[in-house]
């Protein structure tokens, strides 16, 4: 086992956790809301402005405890920032708020602005 917190504290200034939790249930989940679909949106975002591989990380999670029919749940870490119902559409505007029009802000919270 190797620690590597102190390397990755250094390298991401920003996780975007997505929830693709898919379950065979009578409550909704974010696969069925279209998780695949914003987790493209989130990478396309980055790499458009060339920051795929910048400090903001893009992770598929479990369930954040968001999930609904209209969309998906995304969380903003360590900015403790949480959407519900997101769909590829409202992707650009969310991530444009947190991380400026090209993702330059990584230490900046939106509720901050």
């Amino acid at each position: 086992m190797n620690r590597r917190t102190d390397q990755q504290r250094d390298r991401i200034g920003a996780q975007v956790l997505v929830c693709t939790t898919d379950r065979d249930s009578a409550y909704a989940c974010c696969a069925d809301a279209g998780a695949d679909d914003v987790v493209a949106a989130v990478e396309s975002w980055l790499r458009d402005r060339n920051a795929f591989w910048s400090p903001i990380a893009v992770t598929t999670t479990a369930c954040l405890g968001l999930c609904s029919e209209d969309g998906t749940a995304i969380a903003i870490q360590p900015r403790d920032e949480w959407y519900s119902d997101v769909t590829p559409a409202d992707v650009p505007d969310l991530l444009e708020r947190e991380f400026g029009p090209d993702a330059e802000s990584i230490h900046r919270r939106a509720a901050d602005a």
